[in-house]
């Protein structure tokens, strides 16, 4: 008789991190359902989810080390790949400086450990070149929060919500979990909003539907402070007592009439810009304005984003039920090494150029890399160490990325399957599943932890994030930073100051709810004379003085988009970024189902 049984843990098919019902039998994983035991998904699963095992029994899954020969690729022993490649990252530093040589963490291995392992490695081995995706996406809206915020991960509390404004997201394609708070809280009698160029499914189940033009976004974000602050729709107690720069908005507002609105958006904006304000003034507080990745793939994306935020201010939606929630972090160590070894004075590749993406993200920039690989200026990069990603697909420019990838000394991909840019790569390098390893990840806006299952292998030769960059550590004298023996003795030092054990996940394995959920922190902060936000002056900024300091203008000033253009010849504008939800960025096309 074969043993059956369920193991839960999360799944990793995209970045939500389901609960996920795991059955086993003889050692492998045989089905995937939902837990419904978890408060994030409830027990629902996408056709992703379900099909992991697809995925991770896929056969064209590489399974050891490949290096590139004349003949094109033969499989290698990992030891040797691994001296090989140490090898050849020593000589390039030694010839060019330790900053010719970077790594590139993608999407497919996620934003919590897996992403600081990367920065821990880069750092260690004495360069600052740390790049992502996130240049192209996902940074934009960090930033932007994070110049209001003080803090990016400002969670949207659905269900409690009375008015939901969906700001170019379409999330029954790209969250269908969020989709369901949504739909809950329309249930309760919530209106819904959606701002947006594309007529998505989402805005189909609207109540009110406002098509901008691509870009404009903040044209119509202003319009509606406008309307907002001439009517006193707004929270003048909060504005008093924890913003910074309302006169500067009061001021700029009024610039945003009904005409020049409707002129750079293409809408009717006097009749739009007057719904949506009426609706935000019968349910304020509690209004909820989620602006999803839309936004920030524009050249004004950043200040689009923070107009957006500024409507949480002007009505004291912050951090209340109902809005966007501030949640308490758990208190897990930190990886990175950004005191330890800033390496600031290695110039990191884009950190000229583009000054706040490192102030906020100690992030480079993809897409200057590739003009500073081509031309070796400021200086040579000859190296990269690339896990769990895909430019010469999914960056800009891909002739450009392939041509730029190709002209490096030394390429290294760790994945799972034979990427586009894993064609590119000198050594490929198998990397682990999710189902192959361990990690912590915190549903910010449960406030819950939860330690996932390894359920299988991995294979010899297959390797996850910590055993990759720990073996090539230890090969450049760098071991000291990589002291724990595997990832289960790593996962054991990140919570090791939090007061929870890892028994107590053990036993929990669908999340452990490590602090409850309290509103309007920052009145608390106050009262204890704390700073109430994490900004340079303690609260919600309108106003940025950094970005003052760094020659910007400190307000989030709307710059039309070069492609708000009136020329009849060219009535179209260009949009990608629509999403289909068995898919996730450049992953899963290899799946039959």
């Amino acid at each position: 008789m074969s043993e059956k049984k369920i193991v839960k843990s999360l799944c990793r098919m995209c970045d939500d991190h389901c609960g996920i019902d795991c059955w086993m039998e003889d050692g492998k994983v045989v089905k995937i359902e939902g837990n419904k035991e978890h408060v994030w998904n409830r027990g629902r699963l996408c056709i992703k989810g379900s099909h992991g095992t697809d995925m991770v029994y896929a056969p064209d899954r590489i399974r050891k080390p490949l290096k590139r020969t004349g003949q094109g690729f033969v499989e290698i022993p990992l030891e040797q790949a691994m001296d090989e490649i140490a090898g050849k990252i020593r000589t390039i530093q030694g010839t060019y400086g330790p900053q010719s040589v970077g790594v590139w963490k993608g999407e497919a291995v996620g934003f919590a450990q897996e992403e600081e392992l990367a920065r821990r490695f880069i750092h260690a081995i004495g360069s600052p070149n740390y790049f992502s995706n996130d240049s192209a996406c996902f940074a934009g809206r960090w930033i932007g929060y994070s110049l209001v915020y003080g803090r990016w991960n400002a969670q949207p509390d659905f269900e409690n919500s009375r008015c939901i404004i969906i700001w170019g997201a379409n999330p029954p394609h790209a969250h269908p979990n969020m989709t369901q708070q949504i739909n809950r809280a329309r249930e309760k009698g919530a209106s819904l909003i959606v701002i947006d160029p594309r007529y998505s499914p989402i805005a189909r189940q609207a109540d009110l539907f406002v098509q901008v033009k691509p870009g404009s976004d903040g044209a119509f974000a202003w319009g509606l402070m406008r309307e907002l602050i001439q009517n006193g729709w707004i929270d003048h107690e909060f504005i008093r007592d924890f913003t910074v720069g309302f006169d500067q908005v009061k001021e700029y507002a009024g610039r945003f009439t009904y005409e020049y609105v409707a002129r750079e958006t293409g809408c009717d904006a006097e009749t739009l810009i007057r719904e949506t304000a009426l609706k935000i003034k019968e349910s304020m507080p509690h209004t909820v304005v989620y602006v999803g990745n839309g936004l920030e793939h524009h050249e004004n994306g950043i200040n689009n984003i923070r107009a957006c935020a500024y409507l949480d201010g002007l009505i004291g939606a912050v951090d209340q039920k109902g809005a966007n929630y501030s949640p308490v972090g758990f208190p897990m160590k930190e990886l990175v090494l950004y005191n330890e070894k800033p390496l600031l004075e290695l110039n990191p590749v884009g950190r000229g150029r583009f000054p706040i993406l490192y102030h906020y993200r100690q992030e480079c920039h993809t897409m200057t890399l590739m003009d500073q690989i081509l031309t070796g200026k400021p200086y040579p990069f000859k190296a990269m160490v690339l896990t769990g990603a895909n430019p010469a697909m999914t960056n800009p420019n891909s002739s450009k990325v392939r041509k730029a990838l190709s002209a490096l000394e030394l390429l290294v991909v760790h994945d799972l399957f034979l990427s586009e840019t894993a064609q590119l790569a000198d050594y490929i390098l198998p990397a682990a599943s999710y189902l192959e390893r361990s990690e912590l990840h915190v549903h910010g806006g449960y406030q819950t932890i939860t330690l996932t299952n390894r359920m299988i292998g991995p294979d010899p030769g297959i390797t996850d994030e910590y055993t990759m960059f720990r073996e090539l550590a230890v090969r450049l004298g760098a071991g000291e930073y990589f002291p724990w023996k595997d990832e289960d003795q790593l996962n054991e030092w990140l919570i090791s100051d939090s007061g929870v054990s890892m028994d107590v996940l053990r036993s929990n394995p669908s999340g452990y709810q490590y602090a409850q959920k309290v509103y309007e922190k920052h009145k608390i902060r106050k009262e204890n004379q704390e700073k109430p936000f994490n900004t340079r002056t303690g609260k919600f900024e309108f106003t940025s003085e950094i970005l003052k300091e760094y020659g910007y203008q400190e307000l989030a000033e709307y710059i039309p988009p070069k492609s708000n253009t009136t020329d009849p010849a060219r009535p179209f504008t260009l949009v990608t970024g629509a999403r289909k939800v068995m898919y996730y960025h450049g992953r899963n096309h290899n799946i039959p189902a």
